[in-house]
């Protein structure tokens, strides 16, 4: 795995991110997640592999709308009679749906080309609703609808922070499993191999996380 990044000088919005990226991005499709959004679910992976290939294959860009109770703080789906997409709103007063636009995006090539036409909003910023939107005038806009099983948490405030927190405990002691546990995804993946995840918890086995890497192996070995 290799990481880059490069800086917004500035806080001007979602949507410079691909302005900023555009050499890194060299028009092929992408994804932008939120670094304060926690994503869980039993079928996430799923979902998410099936909006990357519907990017690929098809082009055009995919967004996600999930339930919630008040979406003012939100960019928000609104849809027609016959549930398609007809627009959506940042941080509307009145809400047309609940259904949110959480900070996880797919998009095909041309999506820095979009952004380098999108105008400041009232607020000052570049929105990522306003890439949205673009693709939805083309009639290139997928929304896949998040239902239950699926957790979304935004942890950009302490108090969300403490949410995700719980959540985390409570699933964790609850069914013995970790969240993200990188080294065991890996592993179920087949990027590494047993032996490797052995190495990977010897060297952290006086840490609950290390006992845990060394469990997952040594149950892989027994099955």
């Amino acid at each position: 795995m290799r990481l880059e990044y490069a800086e917004q000088a500035k806080p001007r919005g979602l949507a410079e991110a691909f302005t900023i990226g555009r050499d890194f991005l060299a028009g092929e499709p992408c994804a932008l997640v939120l670094g304060d959004n926690m994503f869980h679910g039993q079928d996430l992976t799923r979902v998410l592999t099936r909006a990357k290939e519907k990017v690929e294959c098809h082009g055009g860009a995919v967004v996600f709308g999930y339930p919630v109770q008040d979406a003012r703080a939100f960019g928000v789906v609104e849809f027609d009679q016959n549930h398609r997409v007809v627009g959506i709103e940042e941080k509307p007063e009145v809400p047309k749906s609940n259904y949110a636009v959480p900070g996880l995006y797919f998009y095909d090539g041309q999506v820095s080309d979009i952004a380098a036409n999108v105008k400041p909003s009232a607020r000052g910023e570049l929105e990522i609703t306003s890439i949205n939107n673009a693709y939805l005038d083309q009639g290139q806009l997928s929304v896949e609808l998040m239902g239950r099983g699926m957790a979304w948490l935004d942890t950009g405030t302490p108090e969300g922070l403490l949410k995700a927190a719980e959540y985390v405990e409570v699933v964790q002691s609850r069914q013995g499993y970790y969240i993200a546990c990188l080294e065991e995804i890996a592993y179920r993946r087949g990027f590494i191999d047993h032996n490797q995840l052995h190495e990977l918890g010897e060297a952290l086995k006086k840490t609950a996380y290390g006992k845990y890497l060394l469990n997952v192996a040594n149950e892989a070995k027994r099955g």
